[in-house]
């Protein structure tokens, strides 16, 4: 085998006849060499996708160089060397190109392809083949399959492989199912078609019921409404009549209410009686004369008001000391006098020491310092008039101060100059209550001769309608009844209009035409009449449209022949699926029965040959072997007569059991002519030493008639075998 596939990149594997031994240690691709033994037979499916958990084998094979995948398998099959070649055109349909010629000559092999390869030179199917032949150590166990029933089916019976229990069991089920299965398939279907058929008939005879009773109830109803229909016409011919009748009241009272207006316009027209507008300006005017009039009244107490403030600002000037003078000269004389003295004792002292010391002179002089006696007397009397002239200045300036206050009525000369400051203070209040009442005067004045001027032009535009109006109330009283009489003409003329409005509405309502009988009037009122009228419509439109929702609601159910038609159809394919359902669910009894009998024919030889072969690789351990139809094991322990379940078991006898029945499979079930090789992935992992080496001395016996490939990751198997002739030990490295 030559194999560009997963890791294995263009690597070559020459094998042997016999048992070949490949070893290898892990990761080194022997279970890529296995399965790509198994892609070169039978190819790889291209359709596989990868899911949870699972790796398409395209895509887990795949060459890791990232060439196209490939491979080359030489083999020997009916005596003659064949060259089988796989090659990859397109990524997704790896190994798709196939060849197959005979070697030497390059013929192509007739009949062979790409699709029957494996089934061609092995005998078997790829399923077979990979639940019997293709041992690996995770794949020990024995799974039941179509394709292995039918090989099984093949041996023990007419020897054809084109039928299977399983298959034919899950045809029939699927027949079975498809007439019923719980709440599913043709029949429940049926019965639903035809209950609801029964429910459809039940509903169009309660229609139809209901349909009868709305159209009954319908007639009664219209003939009701025709009845109330005429009441409610003689109630309209008697308003009619009482129409016409108020219409001609009607024109009569327009007509009254016209002519009255008209008399009342001309009679103003002769009596000159002044328009609204006229009346409402002047009355306006005399509204507005009553404000000027309070207005006056106002000013003039304004006036009085401020002339009264005059009178007090006079009075408090001429009660101040200062009357009848000028701010100015008050203020001169208030400080004209002063509270200090004309001559401080600062300039007296020259006068009092001058005069002392011309006493003090003179009086050396009498005394006989020089000078005449005369002399000395003159010059004594000046003395003392030099010494008493200042004190008696001072003493006239207090006489003259204290008149001065006294005639101010003040105790200081400060006080004095206050009453200054306050008269000049009086005086300019007096000024400005001079100024304010000569403002109000003014006023008061303009004010009064407008009420006048206003007055004498209302009444003399008064006059010309009103000669007897010669004052303002008599005025105003006159206009009041001018407005009155223009209120009269606007209330005749506003019902003349309204009379002639209601005798047009009249006009409009009432008929074009009086009635040809009288009018009689109705027993009942109107409203009781349209009330029950409009009860009985409402009524009407009800059983209306029952009568229609049930007439649709029949044509949506249908023909009540039709569904009773459709219905006897329905029955009798029932009638059939429940005689088809019978008919298989009897064949499955059947076929079951016979495959039991199958299995019981099969199973004992299976169970005898698995347990020859589980004897001798346990050494003795185990004697029988049961098999159940489902590929369930159970084995004997020898002495103890009690078969136990193959799950009991441990890991190694386990495996040792599932090997035994592989090879008792492929002994009864692959083709003996083919020599069908077998390919074992480290199915002896979990075997001890002695069990090893008896499955070893089984398989180098079993070798004889088959190939058998063996790999291993362990060295003991090549170690057991390594010096045996018919034994071929390959050992594989990384690099191979």
């Amino acid at each position: 085998m030559t194999a560009t596939f997963g890791k294995l990149q263009g690597q070559t594997l020459e094998l042997r006849d016999g048992l070949n031994i490949i070893e290898a240690p892990n990761e080194t691709g022997k279970s890529t060499w296995c399965a790509f033994l198994t892609a070169m037979l039978y190819g790889i499916n291209s359709r596989e996708r990868d899911r949870a958990g699972f790796i398409a084998e395209k895509n887990r094979y795949a060459p890791w160089a990232g060439t196209a995948m490939s491979g080359r398998l030489d083999c020997l099959s009916d005596g003659r060397e064949l060259t089988i070649t796989r090659t990859t055109r397109r990524q997704t349909a790896p190994l798709g190109e196939f060849q197959a010629v005979y070697a030497g000559t390059g013929d192509a092999v007739p009949g062979l392809t790409g699709q029957n390869c494996g089934e061609t030179l092995l005998g078997v199917g790829r399923e077979v083949f990979e639940r019997s032949a293709f041992i690996r150590q995770s794949g020990l166990t024995v799974t039941q399959d179509a394709g292995l029933e039918r090989r099984i089916a093949a041996l023990i019976t007419s020897g054809q492989e084109d039928t299977s229990y399983t298959e034919a069991a899950d045809t029939l089920k699927k027949q079975l199912n498809r007439r019923r299965h719980n709440k599913t398939g043709l029949l429940p279907n049926l019965e639903g078609e035809l209950a609801e058929l029964d429910r459809q008939l039940q509903e169009v005879s309660a229609a139809e019921d209901q349909l009868s009773q709305a159209r009954s109830q319908a007639r009664q109803l219209e003939g009701r409404e025709a009845a109330l229909t005429e009441e409610l016409a003689q109630h309209d011919r008697w308003e009619s009549a009482r129409k016409r009748q108020a219409l001609t009241q009607a024109e009569t009272a327009a007509r009254e209410a016209e002519e009255h207006a008209v008399s009342v316009r001309r009679q103003l027209e002769t009596e000159q009686i002044p328009g609204n507008d006229t009346i409402g300006r002047l009355r306006g005017a005399i509204v507005n004369l009553e404000t000027v009039r309070k207005s006056v009244d106002k000013a003039r107490g304004e006036r009085d008001e401020a002339m009264k403030a005059l009178l007090r600002a006079e009075a408090a000037v001429n009660e101040n000391p200062f009357a009848g003078q000028t701010a100015e000269q008050a203020w001169k004389s208030a400080t004209s006098i002063s509270d200090s003295k004309p001559w401080p004792l600062s300039e007296l002292l020259p006068s009092i020491f001058l005069g002392i010391f011309t006493l003090v002179f003179y009086a050396a002089q009498i005394l006989g310092m020089g000078g005449g006696f005369v002399d000395a007397l003159w010059g004594i009397p000046c003395a003392l008039a030099a010494l008493l002239i200042p004190f008696y200045k001072n003493r006239k300036w207090k006489q003259e101060t204290a008149a001065a206050l006294k005639k101010h009525n003040v105790s200081s000369a400060a006080e004095l100059r206050e009453k200054a400051v306050a008269y000049a203070d009086l005086l300019k209040a007096q000024e400005a209550a001079q100024a304010n009442a000569n403002a109000k005067a003014a006023t008061a004045d303009a004010l009064y001769a407008s009420l006048t001027s206003n007055e004498q032009g209302i009444l003399m535009e008064v006059r010309r309608f009103a000669p007897a109006a010669y004052d303002i109330p008599t005025a105003d009283a006159l206009l009041r009844q001018c407005a009155v009489r223009r209120r009269e003409l606007q209330e005749a003329e506003a019902a003349a209009r309204e009379a002639r409005m209601r005798s047009d509405l009249q006009a409009q309502e009432a008929p074009q035409a009086p009635e040809d009988l009288e009018a009689q009037p109705p027993a009942r009122s109107r409203e009781a009449v349209s009330g029950e009228l409009d009860a009985v419509r409402a009524a009407l439109a009800q059983a209306r449209s029952a009568a229609d929702r049930l007439t649709g609601q029949l044509h949506t159910l249908g023909d009540p022949g039709a569904l009773r038609e459709r219905r006897a159809r329905l029955e009798e394919q029932r009638v059939q699926l429940e005689g088809e359902y019978d008919a298989i669910r009897m064949a499955m009894e059947t076929l079951e029965s016979a495959n039991t009998t199958l299995q019981n024919r099969f199973s004992p030889a299976l169970g005898r040959r698995a347990a020859e072969i589980f004897r001798q690789l346990t050494g003795g351990r185990y004697e029988g072997v049961v098999l159940d139809r489902q590929f369930r094991l159970s084995a004997e322990p020898a002495g103890d007569g009690v078969y136990r379940d193959a799950q009991l078991l441990s890991a190694g006898a386990l495996d040792q059991l599932y090997l035994a029945v592989r090879l008792a499979i492929c002994q009864l079930v692959l083709p003996q002519e083919r020599e069908v090789p077998m390919v074992l992935d480290d199915a002896l992992a979990n075997f001890d030493d002695a069990r090893c080496a008896a499955a070893l001395d089984y398989l180098t016996r079993e070798a004889q008639n088959r190939q058998i490939l063996l790999f291993t990751c362990h060295s003991r198997e090549a170690d057991f075998l390594e010096n045996r002739p018919e034994v071929a030990v390959w050992r594989l490295t990384e690099a191979l």
